[in-house]
């Protein structure tokens, strides 16, 4: 076993922004957003979606919803919040999803429970049994898991390892740590009846799990790279952001790090089972610091204040995800 400090795992934003001020940071050093959408419904040809209103903040992301039943009986139905699977490993960040999402739903304004299910799989194979008869959670996030391999007889543990499934970590100065090798598979639902005939509001909120890096990426000089090209497409980055981004730079006068990027994934288009397009659908994004810049793809953007931006589209199918940038910068 190899003696080594624990590896950080994600840079926070607070963290990072604290960092502008002190130390320089290679561009690459990054922290992916992790995607999350909305609420889904098992395909249904009967539940119409009239209105959805989306709020996205670096703090939180509120969806508002009216379905109606076109029926006349009603329906039951499961509605499930999906979230990504995650691939464990060393450099890999495995999120507390109940406890980093904070997630909340409100049917015609009481709230109602949700179901956390989560499963594992490795190359393949189910693997949830296996772990629980070992006494080990399928997710491997914080030094719980680590407490529990240590706990394992040593030919349970050697066959973890010996199959990969687990991996030696290090040694923190003060116990074995350990790192899982499998997917985490997580699910996140409840049963839903929607009356005969009727409208319903669905109210769901939670706490975005949000990646970025410190500077250096958008800089002039790394323009050319594919790197650049790819997110500038998919944030939908314009002349308009890179010439204030270039105003910020240049009233530095070369100090670095200069800003800290703020990446937000929504996931728009997996949520699709209902009845025909979205009927009335809104989207404000607030990008909290008047002074930040902000960049997403959407047509008919509208500035509602020094905060906020606005799109709205009438009977709207979504074709692709949302991809969200803000850039804060140092004082």
């Amino acid at each position: 076993m190899n003696t080594r400090p624990r590896p950080r795992r994600i840079i926070g934003l607070a963290a990072a922004l604290a960092l502008l001020g002190a130390t320089p940071s290679r561009a690459n050093d990054s922290t992916a957003a992790i995607g999350v959408g909305g609420l889904t419904l098992t395909r249904s040809e009967a539940i119409r979606l009239d209105q959805e209103d989306l709020f996205i903040s670096r703090e939180q992301v509120r969806v508002h919803y009216v379905f109606t039943n076109t029926t006349g009986r009603d329906i039951e139905t499961l509605v499930a919040f999906p979230l990504p699977d995650i691939v464990q490993g060393p450099i890999t960040r495995t999120p507390d999803f109940a406890a980093e999402l904070n997630f909340r739903t409100l049917v015609e304004g009481q709230p109602v429970p949700l179901d956390l299910v989560q499963n594992a799989s490795f190359k393949g194979r189910d693997i949830t049994a296996r772990l629980r008869d070992l006494g080990l959670p399928p997710s491997a996030g914080g030094d719980a898991f680590s407490a529990a391999v240590n706990r394992l007889p040593p030919a349970a543990r050697e066959a973890l390892l010996r199959e990969e499934l687990i991996l030696d970590g290090g040694n923190d100065g003060r116990t074995q740590l350990w790192d899982a090798l499998w997917t985490l598979h997580t699910t996140v639902t409840r049963r839903q009846t929607f009356p005969a005939s009727r409208s319903i509001r669905v109210e769901h909120s939670y706490a975005p799990l949000a990646g970025g890096r410190i500077g250096g990426a958008l800089d002039p000089d790394q323009r050319r790279t594919p790197e650049f090209r790819q997110q500038r497409q998919s944030q939908c980055i314009d002349e308009s952001f890179l010439a204030g981004l270039d105003r910020r730079l240049a009233a530095r006068r070369g100090e670095a790090p200069a800003y800290a990027e703020l990446w937000l994934h929504y996931v728009l288009r997996s949520g699709a089972n209902w009845a025909g397009p979205i009927g009335d659908f809104r989207l404000v994004v607030d990008k909290g610091n008047p002074r930040s810049l902000v960049s997403f793809c959407g047509t008919g953007v509208r500035r509602l204040d020094n905060r906020r931006f606005e799109v709205r589209y009438r009977n709207f199918t979504p074709d692709r995800d949302l991809d969200i940038l803000i850039v804060d910068f140092a004082p």
